[in-house]
């Protein structure tokens, strides 16, 4: 396994992806050193699944700062204090102010329900089912500052069934995000997925024209 890497999570819910990423840890699939969990709400679940690891956490009420951008400021210096070397939102439901996440551009990824460029923002499986899709995804990217918007590394895909509420279809896709996400981070971890010149996933070196697929618990190309 590659040395651990520093990961801050910033989560607003319950948590379910960084309990799949803390899980991966703890089988010995996935090397990573959790050095902070961070939350704009401080009834966060995500918060009492890192105190319950050990993991320093920090709450932040949005309402406490003057500007959007007051608290993006002060949460990414406690980030950059932290000594992470990776952000990793994950569920995290706050648009974050362009200026202040540009230094870390290709050192953070999101999780986003969806297969990108499709349906950014909220309300994803609702859209896809209102849309008539066949197929659903969820997709991992680097974070820039146009909101869903980042290069797109990973998906994983699922078909949606006639049977299919919006309920149904999120919680099965979520299976999918927990084995998405941890795998997307295993391939950061041991430097094989960079982001590039002209914003291009950069996989060994090597551009990818199109996203990863996950496959059971596997990335394919």
């Amino acid at each position: 396994m590659p040395t651990p890497l520093r990961i801050a999570v910033l989560a607003s819910g319950r948590g379910s992806n960084l309990a799949a990423l803390l899980a991966a840890r703890e089988r010995g699939e996935l090397a990573i050193e959790p050095v902070l969990v961070a939350s704009d709400k401080q009834s966060a679940g995500a918060l009492r699944l890192a105190e319950a690891a050990n993991i320093p956490t920090v709450a932040l009420n949005p309402r406490s700062y003057a500007q959007r951008r007051d608290f993006d400021a002060d949460l990414f210096t406690r980030v950059a204090d932290s000594g992470a070397e990776l952000i990793v939102l994950a569920g995290f439901m706050r648009i974050l102010d362009g200026d202040t996440l540009r230094p870390w551009v290709g050192r953070m990824i999101n999780i986003h329900p969806s297969l990108l460029p499709k349906y950014r923002g909220l309300h994803t499986h609702r859209r896809a089912l209102e849309a008539g899709d066949t197929e659903h995804g969820a997709s991992v990217h680097y974070v820039t500052a146009e909101l869903d918007g980042g290069p797109v590394i990973a998906q994983a895909r699922v078909a949606i069934t006639p049977q299919d509420d919006e309920d149904s279809l999120a919680q099965r896709l979520l299976a999918h995000e927990h084995r998405l996400l941890p795998a997307v981070v295993d391939w950061i971890a041991r430097r094989r997925l960079a982001l590039g010149e002209a914003d291009r996933v950069m996989l060994d070196g090597v551009a990818l024209s199109a996203p990863l697929r996950l496959l059971d618990r596997h990335l394919q190309v």
